[in-house]
């Protein structure tokens, strides 16, 4: 078949590859010059399947309390007179419930180990270069009452096939030495030793590379104005400006937050909105390397995440309900800055830092919709959060196999 993808972020560059290697023709639609210039280019480069759980928890709803009114928040909401805005909120309430967690945090662990699976085996059978270190994920805590819940939480991980190990404070200055010189106490952590870390704009672009030299078509600098139906079908997609109609036998849209924009006039309404999340990203020196980490970690206090790329470190992480406001907040970004040079006092002073924002494609429960919907040749690979990265090949791989008409290989609630 020839299949238009809507979108050449990660997820979109992915889904294309694996529609490719199904034997369909596919072409790809993206507005910017270049594969992973927005949501995928300056992310946290954690491919955490270990730590694919979602945002909507009850212990999230205490601290959103005390959060509110401080710039710095790691969960910031800025009313909009914006019904999704209002509708998402709402609904991830209900999602922090007991029984909505266990459900949601199922549903993810058991894609994001499929998808861990996926990419191994593509790195091995391609070669790939993402400047990718498997050194684990360390999650530590700084509070004693963080670490026994998070010690607790990973007896029940293991149940749904996630290794967690839980270390104390030694062991996690053993695993990343750079960590025993920080100014803020660390009571212990929980390990996932076979995640890994990477930069998945240089992922994506390097895919689509791939992609292309196998036939692969990619249209950049061509904007979306509307997705055509008539009756049960799409029958195309207008671009903006020339007018023209690319026309196919399926479409997939992977256009992380912009989706529901152009979804909602065909009647599907999805529950996608755009949570803003900053990086900042330090060049390094060569007398620097030595003083930062090397194994990928996550802040449980600020949670942000730290990784290592080449010879530059970045820390990412907070999301801000905004709607689609793509602005940098300085003060976001040197929050995130601040808790990296307390971390690591050796880095000081910090060299080049660039400052990035870039929108989040969020369910309320976390969990990305991939699948069919109500017109018979369109479909979804959106909605994946913080978890674009760590989930993106297998959500691409399960997508391939259900615009090809076969049963996907991961126990997953498709749409």
């Amino acid at each position: 078949m020839k299949v238009v993808v809507l979108g050449a972020g990660v997820v979109g560059v992915t889904s294309a590859w694996y529609l490719a290697q199904a034997g369909h023709e596919v072409t790809v639609v993206e507005r910017a010059a270049q594969p992973a210039m927005e949501t995928s280019f300056a992310n946290g480069g954690q491919i955490s399947a270990g730590h694919a759980e979602p945002w909507a928890r009850p212990g999230v709803l205490p601290k959103m309390f005390r959060w509110l009114g401080r710039e710095d928040a790691p969960l910031l909401f800025r009313p909009r007179l914006s019904p999704a805005q209002w509708e998402w909120g709402l609904r991830f309430l209900f999602e922090c419930l007991p029984g909505r967690l266990e459900r949601n945090t199922r549903e993810l662990a058991g894609l994001a180990l499929y998808s861990r699976d996926c990419l191994v085996e593509l790195r091995e059978r391609t070669g790939i270069d993402y400047q990718s270190l498997q050194r684990g994920i360390l999650h530590f805590c700084s509070d004693e009452g963080d670490f026994a819940e998070l010690a607790r939480h990973a007896q029940a991980m293991r149940k749904l096939g996630i290794e967690r190990e839980v270390k104390s404070r030694e062991d996690c200055f053993e695993l990343e030495p750079a960590l025993r010189h920080c100014s803020v106490p660390i009571a212990g952590g929980v390990y996932t030793p076979q995640d890994e870390s990477g930069d998945a704009h240089v992922f994506t672009q390097e895919l689509a590379r791939m992609a292309l030299e196998g036939g692969v078509r990619f249209r950049y600098e061509t904007t979306v104005q509307a997705i055509e139906s008539k009756g049960e079908r799409v029958t195309g997609v207008s671009v903006r400006g020339s007018g023209e109609q690319i026309e196919a036998d399926a479409f997939v849209v992977a256009l992380a937050s912009y989706s529901p924009l152009l979804c909602a006039p065909l009647g599907i309404r999805i529950p996608v909105y755009p949570l803003k999340g900053y990086s900042v990203t330090i060049s390094l020196a060569p007398e620097q390397e030595a003083a930062a980490p090397s194994v990928s970690l996550t802040d449980e206090a600020h949670k942000i995440v730290i990784s290592r790329l080449g010879n530059r470190l970045r820390g990412a992480g907070t999301a801000e309900l905004s709607d689609y406001d793509t602005h940098v907040n300085a003060v976001r970004c040197e929050a995130i800055l601040r808790r990296i040079e307390r971390l690591f006092p050796r880095l000081a002073p910090t060299g080049e830092v660039e400052q990035w924002a870039g929108l989040r494609p969020a369910t309320p429960n976390n969990v990305p919709l991939i699948g069919a919907t109500r017109l018979r040749n369109l479909y979804l690979n959106t909605g994946h959060g913080t978890l674009g990265w760590t989930l993106a090949c297998g959500s691409a791989r399960a997508l391939a196999d259900i615009v090809s008409g076969r049963r996907p290989e991961i126990d997953f609630k498709f749409q």
